[in-house]
């Protein structure tokens, strides 16, 4: 229960809230586009498109069935090349950047009058995908396992993005951290968020995520867990953490305005647009 659960879980639980949430799927297994019930087959427009064919992100975000605004910008298979081709292109790391920035700027470039959220999924790698999120966003979300290999994980995360910021995008910055798959009932998860509590006392979320039967079935069946079970304690959990989230923009901005973006194995980044 890591970078893509978080992501299609808080989406919807934002969305829900009454927020307008775009998510962008650039994980080339798709199953951000899966969770969210977004046909994303090869023959579906999808990021790829935009990052390699310069394809306005509008014509390719789809309407998610389940949750009344929230959006997906899907991923095919095709985005496992997008790698190789990205290398010759110019300017290869700001190419979503370009791409969102026309999006958001309403309907002279297609998209909506109002968007709240863009989250970003990402591969489990630091490759050409991953950077193009990290410079597409100003800030990072990292929802973090209370295991002890994440720890190791996250050490490693944060020299990446600090990569990123010195030579890309001097605005990224680790705002959010979630704990998630905690069990109350283990000395271990205690102690791992013990630690990341006292090492990031001012990014950690108040709430985090249960480990949950729930929230893994969800994704079978097409949904999110905050539409297939949305009394279970994941949803639930999934719903506080994003009100404490929304809550946060608010506190510092006057209104409800981020994105993100995933990174890494069981850490995810986001960025504020």
């Amino acid at each position: 229960m890591g970078k893509t659960t978080t992501t299609v879980n808080m989406a919807a639980a934002l969305a829900q809230g009454g927020l307008q949430v775009v998510v962008l799927d650039l994980d080339p297994q798709g199953n951000t586009s899966t969770a969210l019930g977004i046909a994303h087959h090869a023959q579906v427009p999808s990021v790829y498109d935009v990052l390699i064919n310069s394809t306005p992100l509008a014509e390719v975000v789809q309407a998610c069935p389940d949750v009344e605004g929230l959006f997906c910008a899907p991923a095919t298979i095709d985005l496992a090349g997008a790698e190789i081709e990205l290398v010759s292109m110019v300017a290869r790391e700001a190419r979503l950047r370009r791409a969102l920035e026309a999006y958001l700027s309403g309907p002279r470039g297609g998209g909506p009058t109002q968007v709240d959220y863009v989250l970003i999924d990402c591969p489990p790698s630091l490759g050409l995908l991953t950077v193009n999120a990290l410079v597409s966003g100003r800030e990072v979300f990292i929802p973090i396992q209370c295991e002890y290999y994440a720890l190791e994980g996250l050490a490693q995360l944060l020299k990446n993005i600090e990569l990123v910021k010195a030579h890309l995008n001097p605005e990224l910055d680790v705002s959010t951290i979630l704990l998630t798959m905690y069990d109350a009932r283990t000395r271990l998860s205690a102690e791992v968020a013990d630690q990341v509590r006292e090492h990031f006392p001012g990014q950690v979320l108040q709430a985090s995520i249960p480990r949950s039967v729930r929230i893994s079935e969800a994704p079978s069946h097409g949904q999110t867990v905050m539409t297939y079970d949305p009394g279970s304690s994941g949803a639930l959990s999934y719903l506080e953490a994003a009100r404490e989230l929304a809550q946060r923009g608010t506190d510092e901005h006057g209104t409800s305005e981020q994105g993100t973006s995933k990174q890494g194995t069981s850490e995810q980044a986001g960025s504020r647009s």
